[in-house]
């Protein structure tokens, strides 16, 4: 019995060793004003962990930083939303235009599309009004970043 248990080989369980473990170990203490700035570095790299952070510094590895402008995303999205929605209206024109002439008399069809012309002068006044806002957003916004 005793024989049997021998040759059996035991398992000792849990995570197989590394090759090449990390097993030294430095520290070093920051200011509050370099330890703010150590965070906004750590932050702007996207990196999951500060000690790869800062061997990556260290070693003068490629640090990668991209800046998300959270402002401009959400400008952009409702602007293209926008469109969608003025490109509906000028198919939904269209179909009114043909329904008023098909149903209603010639004279009663100018009266409504009387109405209609003055609605759509203010969406062309509306839509210079945007065009005009979103090339003042990339000029102080867009381009900044740029340089």
């Amino acid at each position: 019995m005793m024989e049997n248990q021998e040759n059996k080989k035991q398992h000792k369980g849990g995570r197989n060793p590394k090759k090449d473990p990390s097993i030294h170990r430095y520290v070093f203490r920051l200011t509050d004003q370099e330890n703010a700035k150590f965070l906004s570095l750590f932050e702007a790299s996207g990196l999951d962990n500060k000690a790869r952070f800062i061997t990556s510094v260290l070693f003068e590895k490629q640090i990668k930083t991209v800046k998300v402008d959270m402002a401009a995303m959400d400008y952009y999205m409702r602007l293209t939303t926008l469109y969608g929605q003025f490109r509906a209206v000028g198919v939904n024109y269209n179909q009114i235009v043909k329904i008023l002439y098909r149903n209603f008399s010639e004279k009663k069809a100018a009266a409504y599309l009387f109405k209609l012309e003055k609605q759509t002068i203010e969406l062309a006044q509306l839509c210079r009004d945007i065009a005009q806002l979103t090339a003042e957003f990339e000029l102080k916004h867009l381009k900044q970043e740029e340089k």
